[in-house]
């Protein structure tokens, strides 16, 4: 697609056959296209065109609850705000749409855009609950990549509630802007296990690569509240507007979240997409999920997803096979069990009490006891609710 140019071409994704499709501006690209071996679909609005509507949209005045990202499949710019945004917001916005064009088309959506305090496997700390994302390393030492909003340079994180098992300390932020962190293990080490991510029930799922989401694709998200869900690409390169500042460059999805699924991890068949940043709605009703993408999160950062090592038996998928895989073909990856694999004399118990093993490569590997004193701790219906209620600026 960058042989064509953006000024012929507008996006691409997959099709719901696995099929990679492009937009194009005209017959002769199409021919192009189809040459190369893909679908390819005329549509008005060129790439510099939805491009540009972006940044008109982009510089003017921020209206909190508004978000916006290029819908590749229907060659527009989708804006849209949430129950928070006023009558006069919403006709602000309204009037920047309209005089940008047709290619901006404006939608009203349930709930609020809020950034998610809590993942797939929880960590704790005075500022709130939120989730380990990656393990990654610079090669020295081992961190977790988690949701920048969680907290500051210098939050202390924990393992559990009592604050007796501490994981480690924040030592690099971004966010607002875009939406990502690093804790450093108080071990400088991750430990067993670096390379699973939990999907509940003691289960968990391998990571053996990294790569750009694609639209169309199925994804999967592990939450330490809701667990395993899964849902959709729908765009990418989107903007949310959250009450405490704006945040570009996101993955737009169906998947749902809720309170306790920030910084969790984004995969599909065992590669690594991102780490939940925020959205609306909730798992019983569905709702929109955006998250920070994982390369570029990793290129800022100069750090690397620490991932299983490729064995003969079983290579390590291709970072483009993720992006081609089928919207209803695609699986979290391979499957790994989520309970102490080592010698019988080190026992579970005993390792989540020693200080130089928690983590979230431990918690992984003991997933679903963690998970099960997270998950009661949190969703106790009184305990949600004053949750809720003390995170109303996060939470909608």
């Amino acid at each position: 697609m960058a042989k064509l140019g953006s000024a012929r071409t507008a996006g691409s994704w997959v099709d719901t056959g696995g099929r990679t499709v492009v937009a194009v501006t005209d017959e002769k690209t199409a021919a192009e296209v189809k040459k190369a071996g893909a679908e390819a679909k005329v549509v008005p609005y060129s790439m510099n065109v939805l491009k540009s509507a972006a940044g008109t949209l982009s510089s003017a005045p921020k209206v909190p609850g508004t978000a916006w990202a290029m819908d590749y499949r229907n060659n527009r710019v989708l804006v849209e705000a949430d129950s928070s945004v006023s009558t006069a917001g919403w006709s602000a916005m309204t009037k920047v749409a309209k005089g940008i064009g047709a290619s901006v088309e404006m939608q009203r959506t349930q709930g609020k855009f809020t950034t998610r305090i809590n993942g797939a496997q929880p960590i704790l700390s005075t500022g709130g609950r939120c989730s380990a994302g990656f393990n990654v390393t610079n090669g020295q030492d081992d961190f977790i990549l988690t949701a920048g909003h969680c907290g500051p340079v210098g939050s202390i994180w924990f393992a559990n509630n009592q604050g007796d098992q501490q994981l480690g300390k924040t030592v690099s932020d971004n966010f607002p802007g875009s939406d990502f962190s690093l804790v450093q293990y108080a071990s400088g080490s991750a430990g067993d296990g670096a390379d699973v991510v939990a999907i509940g029930n003691g289960s968990g799922v391998t990571i053996t690569g990294l790569a750009d989401a694609a639209v169309g694709e199925k994804v999967f998200r592990s939450g330490s509240t809701s667990g395993l869900h899964d849902g959709e690409v729908t765009a990418l390169d989107a903007t949310v507007n959250y009450p405490e500042g704006t945040v570009t460059g996101l993955i737009q999805t169906t998947v749902c979240a809720e309170p306790g699924d920030s910084g969790g991890p984004l995969f599909a068949n065992g590669i690594a997409l991102g780490v939940t940043s925020g959205g609306s709605g909730d798992c019983t009703a569905g709702g929109t999920t955006f998250f920070q993408p994982l390369t570029k999160a990793l290129s800022a950062l100069n750090v690397k997803l620490l991932v299983a090592p490729k064995t003969a038996a079983s290579p390590a998928p291709s970072a483009s096979a993720a992006g081609a895989a089928a919207a209803g073909a695609a699986t979290p990856g391979t499957s790994a069990p989520a309970t102490n694999t080592t010698s019988g004399a080190t026992t579970l118990a005993s390792r989540l009490t020693d200080p130089r093993n928690v983590g979230p490569g431990l918690l992984v590997i003991a997933g679903s006891l963690i998970a099960l004193v997270a998950t009661r701790w949190i969703r106790a219906e009184q305990d949600r609710k004053a949750f809720q209620r003390h995170y109303t600026t996060m939470w909608g």
